[in-house]
């Protein structure tokens, strides 16, 4: 831990003010917008009165230098020599500027970190390195499922984000790390959040070998490259997208029956081959249902320019020349980002779906991912007569859209897609008897009453007709169009 128990104590007493809501608050909604384009000007102008709250703010979210005893005073009852010696602060001139980053988190909590590279242009960040929260915590964050849980593991916790989220919901937290640094960090961050974890060494899964999770959750170093580690946050040490595949290779160890893993992931788009059955390699005779959502996808050039800006090595040209030779030599022609959710249900016939949802997903993430795995429950214990047993209703907010020519006899209707508004933004091109099959679906008849009914008017058979809609209701379903009138 980076400070002693009481200094632990008395950070979080000065910091009582020091919370998201209370520096938008202070500040007000123009200030807090531009803090987001990093324009600090109003939200000096705003603490211009030098206040403990005020003095927070110009330090650790406007990076300003400020006078020593403004800063003491702001820390206090945290002796200063405490801060200094933590590195919280660090001289800078005749003042004190912050030497780790604080954030506030939400109204509850607050982060420790390294400060990241931009706080330092032009110098590299060491290979132990810690990051804060950034975008990719925040979006494993949210597209985590928020059910309560028993046993909990954040693989590779680092500042200690992820295990914040599941101490809301976990009975217990248990975290590892590769870098013992990242570990004191988190430690830290437990601390000041006053929670207890588990925290263990490691690489990963090895300290927790032969243990097992309700859900684990992962935001792992996925960085593919040539397997050189210059950074443990970003640099796993194995080659191409191997640590991804290895986090599938090893859940089915780790969960429980029922039990969940979710990690980032980025993989690898060879020449020759399709990316979407690569990926779904990973989890091939693995038992467990598998969704994987590629949100991202970057040339190579594009991808180490990011990395290396990321990490500060933007201006050694040699490094990230031998980077860009490596993707040739292996024929990878872009890399893909997203995320991998993997349960263990206990069942035979394993599902594995692999998409690419970009620029389609809109609300939480996590809560439409938990639904997909319920619908996949309810599917998976229902035959053809089961499914044609059941009332279903439209999902809230369909759309239909049409696409239709006119001609010498008016418009003429070319397609019609049912369109989800909300959540994944599904869509779906469908005929004119899906169109009425779905339009009866109000909850209230089976859906084998609907077919009999369309039977009759369409003038077909009614068996023909019920074996063709069950594998259509079965896709509309998945997709969330159709819903179980009782969910």
């Amino acid at each position: 831990m980076l400070f002693t128990e009481r200094g632990v104590e008395q950070l979080r007493s000065a910091l009582t003010e020091y919370t998201a809501s209370g520096i938008a608050d202070r500040l007000g909604p123009a200030a807090t917008a531009a803090l987001s384009r990093n324009d600090f000007r109003a939200a000096l102008r705003a603490t211009a009165d030098g206040d403990r709250l005020a003095t927070l703010i110009r330090l650790f979210v406007c990076a300003q230098t400020e006078p020593t005893a403004a800063v003491e005073a702001a820390l206090a009852p945290l002796p200063l020599a405490e801060a200094l010696a933590a590195e919280l602060v660090v001289p800078d001139g005749d003042g004190l500027r912050q030497g780790l980053d604080l954030e506030a988190y939400g109204d509850a909590w607050w982060v420790l970190a390294d400060l990241p590279a931009a706080a330092h242009p032009g110098r590299p960040v060491a290979f132990d390195h810690v990051l804060g929260v950034g975008g990719a915590s925040a979006m494993l964050a949210g597209a985590t499922i928020r059910r309560p849980v028993g046993a909990a593991l954040d693989l590779g916790t680092g500042c200690g984000v992820q295990a914040l989220h599941l101490s809301q919901h976990a009975t217990s937290v248990t975290a590892t790390d590769v870098s013992e640094r990242a570990l004191s960090f988190a430690a830290t961050t437990a601390a000041l959040n006053g929670l207890e974890w588990e925290l263990l060494h490691g690489d990963m899964t090895a300290p927790v070998a032969g243990r097992h999770f309700d859900l684990v959750v992962s935001n792992p170093p996925f960085v593919v490259g040539p397997g050189t580690t210059a950074h443990s946050y970003r640099d796993s040490g194995r080659p191409g997208d191997a640590i991804s595949a290895d986090l599938a290779a090893l859940a089915p160890a780790l969960l429980t029956e029922g039990g969940t893993m979710q990690y980032l992931a980025n993989w690898a788009h060879v020449a020759g081959e399709d990316w979407a059955d690569r990926v779904a390699g990973w989890v091939a005779g693995t038992g467990l249902d598998a969704w994987i959502i590629q949100r991202e996808v970057a040339d190579p050039v594009s991808y180490v320019d990011l990395w290396f800006s990321d990490a500060g090595d933007a201006h050694d040209p040699a490094d990230k020349a031998i980077w860009l030779d490596w993707f040739d030599a292996n024929k990878i022609e872009a890399v893909g980002f997203g995320l991998v959710t993997l349960r263990r249900s206990g069942a035979d016939d394993q599902v594995v779906r692999v998409e690419d949802l970009r620029q389609q997903v809109a609300g939480s993430l996590g809560a439409q991912i938990a639904a997909w795995f319920d619908r996949q429950g309810f599917l998976r214990v229902r035959d053809a007569a089961g499914l044609l047993a059941e009332r279903y209703r439209a999902a809230e907010g369909l759309q239909l859209r049409q696409e239709a020519t006119m001609g010498d006899e008016g418009w003429a209707v070319d397609r019609q897609v049912l369109a989800m508004a909300g959540g994944l933004r599904w869509s779906e091109e469908i005929d004119p008897l899906v169109l009425a099959l779905v339009g009866g679906c109000d909850g209230q008849v089976p859906l084998r009453d609907q077919v009999a009914v369309l039977a009759v008017a369409h003038d077909v058979p009614e068996a023909d007709l019920a074996e063709a809609a069950v594998p259509i209701v079965a896709r509309l379903v998945e997709r969330g169009v159709l819903l179980p009138a009782g969910s």
